[in-house]
């Protein structure tokens, strides 16, 4: 089995950036998927920056 020896790196994002990628996923014609894409981050972190 798998054993971490080290702890898993954390990313910091900055509010600001947090809140353009937010705006930018609730825009009218543009999917959420596409936006994490664009940002290079993972879909289930920007749906619980948009909670």
């Amino acid at each position: 089995m798998l054993k971490y020896t080290q702890p898993r790196k954390t990313w910091f994002y900055p509010v600001s950036f947090k809140i353009k990628a937010v705006k930018l996923s609730l825009k009218d014609n543009v999917m959420s998927k596409d936006v994490a894409l664009a940002l290079d981050i993972h879909l289930f972190m920007l749906s619980r920056w948009r909670e």
